[in-house]
């Protein structure tokens, strides 16, 4: 049975409060820290993660053509002018304004949502390292739309390695084991890569940072 929307939609909101809270209190050096997406600063991530309520799909389909078509370079280039634009305390507060506002990534829909908001909230708790737990219940959501489509689009090479969490009732994939928390090997599907000490197995030296 599916999770109904009402219920992402709430946990959609709490997450967002939460990151605001979080962010808000951060130290301003960490603003400047890098993150676990490669080549952005913590503020970037979180400018970033605010895109898709500040910006209008007019906006988004001009840059669109100016990239040629390219999300990703749309993506870094609003990012990166956003964070240049707006305070620390601006970057936060956006997430908490707009916690209730109905932006859904392109393919995915609600639940990718929801996914979009903790794996970048990962990416930078994480880097930094915080020990913040997602919430169990919104954890399993957002573990419910890893699949292989989702895998291959953030570049995961998981092709042959089966990942197991250690903390929760949850595997993905066949092949050599890949050890972990629950949402650790989330940041892997969406093609992460960790700091050292967080994964076990033989093939975890693929995932690592170098």
């Amino acid at each position: 049975m599916g999770t109904a929307a009402h219920d992402v939609t709430t946990a959609i909101a709490a997450e967002r409060t939460e990151l605001a809270d979080l962010f808000g209190a951060l130290d301003p050096a960490w603003w400047e820290a890098p993150s676990l997406c490669a080549g952005w600063r913590v503020r970037e991530v979180v400018a970033h993660m605010s895109m898709g309520f500040r910006h209008s799909t007019a906006t988004v389909l001009w840059e669109l053509a100016k990239a040629r078509g390219s999300i990703n370079r749309v993506a870094d280039r609003l990012a990166r002018r956003d964070a240049a634009a707006h305070s620390d305390e601006r970057l936060a507060a956006f997430l908490r304004e707009h916690a209730h506002h109905p932006w859904r990534p392109p393919v995915g829909g609600i639940a990718a949502a929801l996914a979009h908001d903790v794996v970048h909230g990962l990416d930078v708790t994480v880097a930094l390292g915080l020990d913040r737990r997602v919430p169990e219940d919104r954890l399993r959501i957002v573990l419910g739309t890893v699949a292989p489509r989702t895998s291959r689009f953030f570049g995961a090479r998981l092709d042959g390695v089966r990942l197991l969490a250690d903390d929760l009732d949850w595997t993905f994939g066949t092949g050599t084991p890949l050890h972990g928390t629950a949402q650790d090997l989330l940041l892997v599907a969406f093609g992460r890569r960790l700091p050292p000490g967080r994964l076990s197995g033989e093939v975890c030296h693929r995932f690592v940072a170098g």
